[in-house]
């Protein structure tokens, strides 16, 4: 029987978000007492929590998040372990080593740095372990089609280039992700990251699950 993992960060009212970014809010617009039933009212980044970038999000031409394709969506991906490697560092080429064989048969990567440990605090957002420069060309190279992580971005300080470099031959980022300590290693799996279907926007949140045959 299949097992489900849920992977995504919980949202809430005041939930901590990139320095410049909305914040987030969610409050009641109506109740029981007012008008009959309970309804809440969501005010939020399309980038908030566990989350996915769309080519939009640095290209005016690119692909917006409602023409992603679903096959790119569920996938088989593996865990990498990045759990040892110390805070603010870049993770480079050399560090996939141990999935390098499952990406060179087309299977996705899930970067699990533990860092999401950190959510809600503020803390969150800076000092994380990062995607460089060279391992966002590597994933160009080996067409890697999505790549998942647990910081809340690939790259703090050469943002612009790793977004730009990846986004623009259509890997699929996801940030945020919650749990990861809760799939096996050396494991083929399927993840689901799902967005809403934002008519022409940059990114969505999601709901990301892995199941486990």
């Amino acid at each position: 029987m299949s097992k489900l993992i849920d992977l995504t960060a919980p949202m809430f009212d005041g939930a901590p978000t990139m320095p410049m970014d909305p914040k987030l809010s969610i409050t009641w617009h109506c109740s029981l007492e007012t008008l009959g039933y309970n309804l809440s009212r969501l005010i939020t980044s399309v980038h908030q929590g566990t989350h996915m970038d769309a080519q939009r999000h640095f290209y005016n031409d690119g692909e917006t998040i409602d023409k992603i394709p679903l096959e790119r969506l569920v996938v088989k991906a593996v865990r990498l372990d990045l759990t040892a490697k110390k805070p603010d560092t870049p993770i480079v080429p050399a560090d996939l080593a141990p999935v390098e064989k499952y990406i060179s048969e087309g299977i996705n990567v899930l970067l699990h740095t533990g860092w999401d440990k950190k959510f809600p605090d503020q803390t969150f957002f800076s000092g994380f372990p990062y995607v460089s420069k060279e391992l966002a060309d590597w994933f160009v190279e080996k067409k890697v089609g999505l790549v998942g992580m647990d910081m809340p971005t690939p790259n703090g300080y050469d943002w612009k280039y790793v977004h730009v470099k990846m986004l623009g031959e259509r890997i699929v980022i996801v940030e945020g992700l919650a749990n990861m300590e809760r799939l096996p290693l050396d494991t083929v799996f399927t993840f689901f990251s799902l967005p809403l279907k934002l008519e022409g926007r940059d990114g969505s949140p999601i709901r990301a699950i892995a199941i486990l045959d």
